[in-house]
């Protein structure tokens, strides 16, 4: 019989540079003596001014996804977190992630590539994609990564010829009716598909190991994950039948604990702690995962843009009041802001000045376009601010996910700058020193 595992040869001549798409500082700002992210990005604003070009930049607040980790493991404590790469591939994070124990879900070589680069160990991924090219498949292979999903017999019939001693994970299609964001129509094998599925990896001597789904982001309905693992756990039976023995269930990602998601999220972990004890409990053996994203990111990232041309347009010549201001900022949705077109699951965009507003000052009806030639690129419309200033900056908070990794080239304008920072507790409490290699 052939032997199909994959050797080293496959990838002589392999570059390994890591390619991040945001320049990021190398080094993490401590914070001590009662300063605050506030004062960091005061102090930004300030040097990126005196230059007289300012730039665009986040600030990533490293303590933030602490926090969202311990509220993670306090709700979810059977739910191992492994952190969707996709979603924010800024390098202090994943450093973060990595430091607090998450795995990782990886969607494509180069974000394999990425998380092994920065500490992450082979057995701490999960090849996360259900439509692979051969030569990631291969990479993955050499590299160790064993973990990987499917949905088709095709996908299984390359996986068979690239990485025959992968360990390999069902993904279904669940109900994602109630989510803003729908997956299940792209991935995901059917029920009613599942057996054949299972009976043709078997066929091709392949290991299954597991079922993992995706309810979508921006979840409204808690039943769709008491839905979701109960049928999980028919797909669990057809498998035993079958004689496969899986011990691992992945219940995906789309978690936020931003607005309303805050009270949605509570609300979910007890459905879906009851319906894992109800249908997989603690002695059943199998381990439980999930792929999160934005709920680790979402609220670390402060994003400061800059205003760098106005225009006044004015319905009515005789009356002011109907006049309407038109504000053009160093980014947009072709950047850092693409989640006004790509994704319906990010909260309302809240922009504030950077400077003191007083209450009594006037507001304006306003349009926020980005910097490209394109007018798809508008930000906000008819929104009413206080009128704004070239060289005003202004703040977006919650920018953390979808925000970084879907950064495109057009007009090749400069990409944000990222500065992390982390209180001093934090970075003696976790020792960050052995996963950053630097003090300040």
């Amino acid at each position: 019989m052939e032997d199909h595992r994959c050797q080293a040869p496959l990838i002589t001549n392999e570059s390994t540079t890591v390619h991040v798409l945001y320049p990021e500082s190398n080094k993490v700002e401590i914070l001590d003596d009662g300063r605050s992210i506030r004062d960091v990005i005061d102090s930004k604003i300030r040097e990126c001014s005196s230059v007289g070009d300012p730039e665009l930049f986040y600030v990533a607040n490293l303590d933030s996804i602490l926090e969202r980790y311990l509220q993670w493991v306090t709700n979810l404590p059977r739910v191992k977190p492994f952190y969707a790469v996709k979603c924010n591939n800024t390098a202090s994070a994943i450093r973060m992630l990595r430091a607090l124990g998450t795995g990782f879900d990886c969607a494509s070589k180069a974000e394999i590539q990425l998380a092994l680069s920065l500490g992450a160990t082979p057995d701490q991924i999960i090849y996360a994609h259900t439509t692979k090219p051969q030569s990631h498949i291969r990479y993955a292979c050499t590299r160790g990564v064993d973990m990987m999903t499917f949905d088709s017999e095709d996908e299984l019939l390359k996986i068979s010829l690239c990485h025959a001693e992968a360990k390999l994970v069902i993904r279904i299609a669940v109900d994602d009716s109630k989510s803003l964001v729908r997956l299940s129509s792209k991935f995901g094998a059917s029920l009613a598909s599942a057996g054949r599925l299972l009976e043709r990896a078997k066929e091709l001597g392949l290991q299954v190991i597991g079922v993992s789904f995706h309810v979508g982001s921006g979840c409204t309905g808690a039943e769709a994950f008491k839905q979701a693992i109960a049928d999980a756990r028919r797909v669990f039976d057809i498998a035993s039948s079958l004689g496969f023995q899986l011990r691992l269930l992945d219940i995906g990602g789309g978690f936020s604990e931003i607005g309303d998601f805050q009270q949605k999220f509570e609300k979910f972990s007890k459905v879906i702690n009851a319906s894992l004890d109800k249908l997989f409990p603690p002695d059943s053996g199998v381990e439980i995962i999930a792929e999160p994203g934005r709920y680790f990111v979402e609220s670390a990232f402060t994003l400061a843009v800059n205003v760098t041309a106005k225009r006044t347009v004015v319905d009515d010549e005789d009356s002011s009041s109907d006049r309407t201001i038109m504000y053009y900022i160093n980014d947009g949705v072709y950047g850092s802001l693409s989640c006004v077109i790509f994704d319906p699951a990010h909260c309302q965009l809240e922009p504030y000045l950077h400077r003191a507003v007083g209450s009594a000052e006037p507001r304006y009806q306003s349009v926020i376009w980005g910097p490209t030639c394109d007018c798809m690129d508008k930000v906000m419309e008819r929104c009413w601010m206080p009128e704004l200033h070239v060289g005003d900056f202004l703040l977006f908070d919650n920018m953390g996910a979808y925000s970084v990794s879907l950064f495109s080239n057009f007009n090749s304008f400069e990409k944000a700058h990222i500065f992390p920072v982390v209180a001093a507790k934090t970075w003696r409490a976790l020792n960050l020193a052995h996963s950053f290699g630097n003090t300040c």
